[in-house]
C-alpha cells in the first residue's frame, strides 16, 4: 500500500497577505557571503579565503508571533481557564496523542464571508459525507478563504465556527480542529458590524471562548484542504514546544494510504 503525504501548511513569508497589517512576520536573510565574517570570529587566525570558495553559511533572523504562519492555538490563548475553571493548558502541555489522529474535512466553502457555522451545519455536513465522529478525530474546515491565501482579501474571507458548532464537536470527543482562514472564528470585520448593530459581546470570538467550557486546540491558516477527501486520512500536527506559550508553529501534514 502506497503512502501519500499532503502538506496542509503555509510558509512563513515576508510581504504576503496572511495577517492584518502590522501583525505579520519579518524575516532577514543572511547569505553565504554576508556570514563569512561571523565565522572568522570563532576561529582566530582564519581568513575568509581559507573557507571553501570563501563562503560562510546561510542564516535567517526572524521576528514573529506564535500566531504567524500555520499554527496551533492552545486553550491558554482563549482564556486563563478551561473545563469550567481548570487552569488552561499552554502549548507545551498539549497531549501528543491529540496531534496524530484520523482526520475529517467539513466543506464549508459555500458559506458567505462572515457566516458563523452552527451545530446544525456541522451535523448536516457529517451526514452528507457519511462520517460519524469519534473521540480525538481531527476536524478541519475548508472555507472560501483557503483559495485566497496571500491575496489582500484573505483575512476578511471565509466563514467561521461559532460556539455552538465548536461545542458540538467537543462534546463528541474532538480535541483538535483546524481551519484555512485567518481565525477559527468569523473574520473580525464581519463580527464588528454585527456587534455595532446589537452590542452583544457574546458574538466576539465565540468559537475560541468555547474553550472555557472544554479545553481544545485549533489550527489556523491551514492550506490545500481542497486536496483532501472528506475522511480516510490521518493528520499529523505537532506544534513547536514553546514554554508557557499560547500557540506554536505547526507543520501540518495529511497522511493518506492509497
Amino acid at each position: 500500500m502506497a503512502r501519500r503525504l499532503i502538506d496542509l501548511s503555509v510558509p512563513l513569508q515576508n510581504t504576503v497577505y496572511a495577517d492584518p497589517p502590522g501583525l505579520g512576520p519579518s524575516i532577514e536573510y543572511i547569505d553565504h557571503e554576508q556570514s563569512a565574517g561571523e565565522i572568522l570570529k570563532f576561529f582566530p587566525g582564519l581568513a575568509k579565503e581559507d573557507l571553501p570558495d570563501g563562503k560562510g553559511w546561510a542564516v535567517e533572523r526572524i521576528q514573529l508571533s506564535t500566531h504567524n504562519g500555520t499554527h496551533m492555538d492552545a486553550p491558554w490563548h482563549y482564556h486563563p481557564t478551561m473545563n469550567e475553571g481548570e487552569r488552561a493548558a499552554t502549548i507545551d502541555e498539549i497531549p501528543l496523542d491529540w496531534c496524530l489522529q484520523p482526520g475529517v474535512k467539513l466543506d464549508f466553502r459555500h458559506f458567505e464571508d462572515g457566516y458563523v457555522a452552527t451545530a446544525a451545519d456541522v451535523e448536516a455536513e457529517l451526514a452528507r459525507i457519511g462520517h460519524t465522529l469519534k473521540p480525538l478525530d481531527i476536524v478541519v474546515v475548508n472555507t472560501s478563504a483557503g483559495a485566497k491565501y496571500g491575496r489582500p482579501d484573505y483575512v476578511p474571507s471565509g466563514c467561521g465556527m461559532g460556539a455552538e458548532a465548536t461545542l458540538y464537536l467537543l462534546s463528541r470527543g474532538v480535541r483538535v480542529t483546524g481551519i484555512d482562514g485567518w481565525s477559527w472564528d468569523a473574520p473580525f470585520v464581519h463580527t464588528a458590524r454585527k456587534y455595532a448593530a446589537t452590542h452583544d459581546a457574546s458574538l466576539i470570538w465565540e468559537g475560541h471562548k468555547a474553550g472555557r467550557h472544554v479545553g481544545y486546540c485549533h489550527i489556523e491558516k491551514l492550506h490545500n484542504l481542497e486536496a483532501l477527501p472528506a475522511d480516510g486520512f490521518t493528520i499529523s500536527c505537532f506544534p513547536t514546544k514553546i514554554e508557557r506559550a499560547s500557540a506554536g508553529w505547526t507543520r501540518v501534514v495529511a497522511i493518506l494510504e492509497d
